[in-house]
């Protein structure tokens, strides 16, 4: 069957607008829009129609009936009225697209209206459809026997985005848009999803007792009552929320989350170069942020105790890897207090025994209430100790992220093989603890 024959076919069964018949075709001839096509194919048939009618065919007025009722062509039921011959009452609404493609324009000026407030660069349009018209096209399709077609969802938001291009200069995104804009062609509805901004960076912390996160109150999760002083933390302040809040306000976000690569204790520094997070702001207003500006804000609220530095915009792949590198290498420093004197001679067989050796954990008491109950192995990859008095020692620890160091001080009970009671035979205990390194390069990138 030719293309003019499975065309006129098409018709002769139901009304088409142009869009919807063109579309049937839209893999042959690339280059032309749908609606082109289907007009094309309409003036051809046309055509082909006027031959018969002067050659006296009667297939010729047959032809242009149709393209007069269900091919809504003005042109047809004008010659069919020259010819004085009934002219069809051309059917109300396409079978296809209930006319819908008529309200492309108005769809595109409501989308622009509701992005108006959001900066973005990129953007994807997504179409939702009533059940009913995806049923429809796909009986349609098998009954006529479609090969060449498009769907009608992919032409609705291949013109709008092509129309929100123009009209706004911004770039169609299929991967990893700023904004989605979900258009529903029947109720003329219009969505908006708009896409986190992420912000990385290292942070250090400079002082003890404050959380790396919020730390909601146990008693009352949060609702404020008389043991957090009415405040639902523990704490006052955390590294989450001096890191997060200028950005949170610059983006003009709707909430913000904090993601690390790792955490130290809360009595616990983070110094040298601090440890990688990324802050996730959802729904933000504006994306063009002057980092070095945000950087100051976060800086001059955590003055001596949290800072900053290396911002720079990222994506979601980072929080993953994030995740993935809470066992990277990590460097501490511990204070350490024994039981009795040691001396020098046993801090470097303690040197000797530590360095190069898988440290087996049983989930420390502290965190049993908050994780599962089960033994995890660590590399240590050297130790260096340092005789600072007669019972203390300070030790730097280079090992595998997710180390429990202050249980390989004091071995928790027995929880913690090989510890340094163990080896030393005395008890030991951490009386103060620095990160001084979060060795995972990469994320900087």
């Amino acid at each position: 069957m030719s293309v003019l024959d499975a065309a006129l076919q098409m018709l002769e069964k139901h009304p088409l607008c142009d869009n919807c018949l063109g579309r049937q075709f839209a893999l042959l001839a690339r280059g032309v829009e749908n609606d082109e096509r289907g007009k094309a194919l309409k003036l051809s048939l046309r055509m082909q129609a006027s031959v018969q009618k002067l050659n006296g065919e009667t297939e010729g007025l047959c032809t242009l009936k149709i393209l007069a009722g269900n091919g809504f062509s003005v042109e047809a039921g004008e010659t069919l009225r020259q010819s004085r011959k009934r002219v069809p009452k051309p059917e109300q609404a396409c079978l296809l697209c209930d006319g819908k493609f008529q309200s492309l324009d108005a769809l595109v000026q409501k989308a622009l209206r509701e992005a108006a407030c959001y900066e973005y660069a990129t953007f994807l349009v997504g179409i939702e459809l009533p059940t009913a018209v995806e049923e429809r096209e796909d009986e349609f399709k098998a009954a006529l026997n479609v090969v060449y077609g498009e769907s009608i969802r992919h032409e609705f938001g291949r013109l709008l985005g092509k129309r929100l291009e123009e009209q706004t200069g911004k770039t169609v995104e299929f991967r990893k848009p700023d904004l989605a804009v979900i258009v529903n062609p029947w109720a003329e509805t219009i969505a908006l999803q708009v896409n986190p901004l992420f912000v990385a960076g290292r942070y250090c912390k400079l002082v003890r007792d404050i959380p790396q996160s919020k730390w909601f109150c146990g008693s009352c999760r949060g609702k404020g009552c008389e043991k957090c002083g009415g405040t639902g933390k523990l704490y006052p302040e955390s590294v989450e929320e001096i890191v997060s809040k200028p950005l949170l306000e610059a983006a003009e976000g709707e909430k913000s989350a904090f993601h690390a690569s790792g955490r130290e204790d809360v009595d616990a520094r983070m110094l040298g170069s601090g440890r990688p997070f990324v802050v996730e702001v959802s729904k933000p207003m504006k994306r063009n942020l002057d980092l070095a500006k945000v950087k100051e804000a976060i800086n001059a609220i955590g003055e001596g105790k949290v800072q900053v530095s290396r911002l720079r915009f990222t994506s979601r792949d980072l929080v993953r890897k994030l995740k993935k590198a809470e066992s990277a290498q990590k460097e501490y420093r511990v204070l350490i207090e024994f039981g009795r004197d040691v001396t020098e001679e046993e801090l470097r067989d303690l040197e000797a025994k530590l360095t190069g050796v898988s440290i087996k954990q049983q989930t420390p008491l502290r965190v049993l209430h908050r994780r599962a109950d089960l033994t995890r192995e660590r590399y240590i990859y050297k130790v260096k100790v340092k005789k600072v008095a007669p019972k203390q020692a300070e030790m730097i620890v280079r090992c595998q992220g997710g180390l429990y160091v202050k249980e390989l001080v004091s071995s928790d009970e027995g929880r913690t093989v090989p510890s340094i009671p163990e080896l030393l035979g005395t008890g030991a205990n951490t009386l103060k603890l620095d990160v001084l390194k979060v060795i995972v390069n990469d994320l900087d990138r």
